[in-house]
């Protein structure tokens, strides 16, 4: 992993999972703030997993079991993507709810994927 990276990840995580709380205490729906937010959480994730596939190949191995980041790289994926297939079904506060837990959940997945890594 890179360590910037893996910093600037955990930063966006956590201003979305902060967009998604302000917006459910706002008792409004998911709109384009809030799902862009999970958009942007989910391509960088996919660009996480880009950076794991070559880091190896240049000489950054893991320090940590491999199976283990691996599983939390891809849950860590699969979370933002089923939120925002839930945010987008439904239309509710409660989704902005959810949206800030998984990023939150998404922030805490990639600190333990960069202490694995190093």
């Amino acid at each position: 992993m890179i360590l910037w990276f893996a910093v600037a990840l955990i930063a966006v995580a956590l201003a979305a999972a902060v967009l998604g709380l302000v917006w459910a205490l706002r008792r409004v729906g998911p709109d384009d703030f809030t799902m862009g937010a999970t958009v942007v959480v989910a391509v960088l994730l996919v660009v996480q997993i880009v950076i794991a596939i070559v880091a190896p190949f240049v000489g950054n191995e893991p320090a940590g079991d491999p199976l283990e980041f691996w599983m939390y790289l891809i849950v860590a994926l699969m979370l933002p993507l089923g939120a925002g297939f839930w945010a987008l079904v439904d239309r509710t506060r409660w989704a902005n709810l959810v949206l800030a837990v998984v990023h939150l959940s998404v922030a805490v997945m990639t600190y333990r994927m960069l202490v694995i890594w190093g």
